[in-house]
């Protein structure tokens, strides 16, 4: 099985969110869904970057490490440098 962190980007909020799954199409849809919680407020949630693991534990550290960075800028220079 293979696990993908990824980032999403709301035009609504302006914001990013960060995360990892092994289902990236059916993640997306249930943070489009309204619901509690971060992403659930809005549905334009859209995938604008992601890397594959072959673990879990290693796709979860990866999520931990770009969470850590708590920079916008950060965010946006590693998705513009994958693209």
């Amino acid at each position: 099985m293979e696990f993908i962190v990824y980032i999403l980007f709301s035009e609504t909020k302006n914001k990013f969110y960060i995360g990892f799954t092994s289902n990236l199409v059916e993640r997306l849809v249930r943070h489009n869904q309204k619901s509690k919680g971060f992403t659930g407020s809005v549905n334009d949630w859209q995938v604008v970057y992601t890397e594959n693991y072959e673990t879990k534990e290693t796709a979860h550290k990866r999520e931990l490490q770009i969470k850590s960075w708590k920079s916008r800028i950060k965010i946006e220079e590693l998705i513009k440098n994958k693209n």
